[in-house]
C-alpha cells in the first residue's frame, strides 16, 4: 500500500509542478503589455488595454470548461482503456471550441457594445480598449483550442509538453508585444496582435504535437465522434461547469464592486492584496490540477482505490501548500504590498487587511482540492449546484457583516472559501459511493443531467 501511494505522490508532484511553473509566467504577460503600453506615455491607452484585458480575462475565465472537461473525459477514456474516445473526445473538443470561438468573432459588434457599456470606462479609454478588443477576438478560436490541447495533454499526464507549449505561448506574447509596441510603434494595436500571433503559433505546436503523439493517426469512426451518448455527456457537463464557473465570477465582480463602493482607496488597497489571492491560486490550482488528471483515471478505470489514494495525498499536499503560502504571507506580507505599490496611503489601507488576505490559500485548500476532484470524475452537476449555496452563502455573509466595511467583505470571502470546499467535503462520500458500480464508464445512467 505505501508503494502504491509514493508511486501516486510522484504522480501528483509530476503533474502539479509543470502546472504550477505554466501558472507563474501568465501574470507576466500582463506586466509586460502594461510596461510596453505605459511607455507610449498615454494613459487612456494604458487603462484602454487594462479595460479590454479584464473583458476577455472574464469572456475566456466562461470558457474554461473547454480545458478542464478535456481533461476530465481523457482522463477517463485513459483509464478505461478506451483509445478511440482518447482521441475522440480530443475531435470533439476542439470543433465546439471553434464554434465558440467562431461565434464570439461574428458577434464581436454588439458583444463590445454590451462589455464596454457594462465597464464604463471613459470615451478615450473605451475607444482604445475596442481596439484592441477587436483585434485580439480574432483569437478566440485559436485561444479556445489551446485550452483543449493543454485539457487532452493534461489528461494523459503529458505535463511537459503542456507545460512547454503553454509558457512558449506565453514568452512569445510577452516578446511579440515588446517588439510589436515599443519597435514598430503599432501601439495597441501591436499588443492586440501578439496576443493574435502568439495564440497561433501555439496552436499550430500544439497540433504538431498531437500528430506525433498519435503517431499520425487521427481518424475517428463517425459513428463514435458523433455518438448520441457522449456528446450528451460533452454538453451536460460543459453546461455545468460553465454556469459553476459564471457563479465564481460573479463572487470574485461582486467583491471588486463593493470595494469600489467603499471608496477609491480601498479599491486599490484590494487591487494590492488580491494578488495574496492569485499567488496562492497558483500553487493550489497546480494541485488541483493533479487532481482532474489522477481522479479522472480512477473513474474510468473503476477502480475505487486508486481514485482514493489520489484524493488523499491531493488533500494533505493541498493542506501543505496553503498553510505554507498563509504563513509567507504573514511574514513576508508587507514587503510584498511595498513592492507592488509605492503610494504610502494604499501600502497603509492594505496593510490594514493584510492578515485576512494573507487567510485566503489557507481557507481556500478545500475548495481548490475539491474542485479538482469534482471535475476529474466529472461530479459537474454537483459541483454548480454547491457553487451556487456558496454564492448565497457569501451574499449572505456580507450583509450580516457590512457593518464592518471593508474588513466584513474580506471576512465574507473568507466564508466563501471554505463554505465552497466544506460543502464539496461533505457531499463527496455520497457521490463516491454512487459513481463505482461495477459497470462501464460511459453509460446513459451516467449523464450528470
Amino acid at each position: 500500500m505505501s508503494s502504491e501511494l509514493s508511486v501516486t505522490n510522484r504522480r501528483v508532484f509530476a503533474i502539479a509542478g509543470p502546472a504550477m511553473l505554466a501558472n507563474l509566467t501568465t501574470p507576466l504577460i500582463g506586466i509586460v503589455s502594461t510596461a510596453a503600453i505605459g511607455r507610449l506615455g498615454d494613459p487612456h491607452l494604458l487603462g484602454g488595454v487594462a479595460l479590454a484585458s479584464v473583458a476577455f480575462d472574464c469572456i475566456f475565465w466562461l470558457f474554461g470548461f473547454l480545458r478542464m472537461a478535456t481533461v476530465a473525459f481523457t482522463a477517463q477514456a485513459l483509464g478505461a482503456g478506451d483509445r478511440i474516445e482518447v482521441r475522440a473526445i480530443l475531435l470533439r473538443a476542439l470543433m465546439l471550441g471553434a464554434a465558440i470561438g467562431l461565434t464570439l468573432i461574428i458577434l464581436r459588434t454588439p458583444l463590445a457594445a454590451l462589455v464596454f457599456s457594462i465597464m464604463g470606462g471613459s470615451d478615450a479609454v473605451t475607444s482604445a480598449a475596442r481596439q484592441y478588443f477587436f483585434i485580439r477576438l480574432w483569437s478566440a478560436p485559436l485561444m479556445l483550442g489551446n485550452y483543449v490541447i493543454l485539457g487532452w495533454l493534461v489528461g494523459q499526464a503529458r505535463t511537459g509538453i503542456a507545460l512547454a507549449l503553454q509558457v512558449g505561448i506565453n514568452l512569445a506574447n510577452m516578446a511579440l508585444t515588446a517588439l510589436l509596441v515599443l519597435q514598430f510603434d503599432f501601439g495597441v494595436s501591436g499588443a492586440a496582435l501578439a496576443t493574435v500571433i502568439a495564440e497561433t503559433t501555439g496552436f499550430l505546436a500544439g497540433l504538431i504535437a498531437i500528430w506525433k503523439i498519435l503517431g499520425g493517426r487521427i481518424d475517428v469512426p463517425r459513428a463514435i465522434l458523433f455518438d448520441r451518448i457522449r456528446l450528451l455527456r460533452l454538453f451536460a457537463v460543459n453546461r455545468d461547469i460553465m454556469i459553476r464557473t459564471a457563479a465564481l465570477i460573479a463572487a470574485f465582480l461582486f467583491f471588486t464592486a463593493q470595494g469600489a463602493r467603499a471608496g477609491d482607496l480601498t479599491l486599490a488597497a484590494n487591487a494590492v492584496l488580491n494578488n495574496f489571492v492569485m499567488i496562492g491560486s497558483f500553487f493550489l490550482d497546480g494541485i488541483a490540477t493533479a487532481a482532474e488528471q489522477l481522479c479522472g483515471q480512477g473513474t474510468g478505470a473503476r477502480d475505487r482505490k486508486q481514485f482514493s489514494r489520489a484524493v488523499k495525498l491531493v488533500l494533505i499536499w493541498s493542506t501543505a501548500f496553503g498553510i505554507a503560502v498563509t504563513l509567507l504571507f504573514v511574514l513576508f506580507g508587507g514587503a510584498l504590498i511595498d513592492f507592488i505599490t509605492t503610494s504610502p496611503e494604499v501600502r497603509l489601507a492594505a496593510r490594514n487587511y493584510m492578515l485576512l488576505a494573507a487567510l485566503a490559500p489557507a481557507c481556500g485548500v478545500l475548495a481548490y482540492a475539491y474542485d479538482g476532484i469534482y471535475i476529474g470524475a466529472s461530479w459537474a452537476r454537483d459541483m454548480r449546484n454547491l457553487m451556487l449555496l456558496a454564492l448565497a452563502i457569501y451574499i449572505a455573509a456580507w450583509f450580516a457583516l457590512a457593518s464592518l466595511g471593508n474588513t466584513g467583505l474580506w471576512l465574507a470571502f473568507l466564508v466563501f472559501m471554505l463554505s465552497r470546499g466544506a460543502l464539496q467535503a461533505l457531499r463527496h462520500p455520497a457521490l463516491l459511493r454512487q459513481s463505482f458500480p461495477q459497470q462501464a464508464w460511459l453509460t446513459p445512467a451516467s449523464l450528470p443531467l
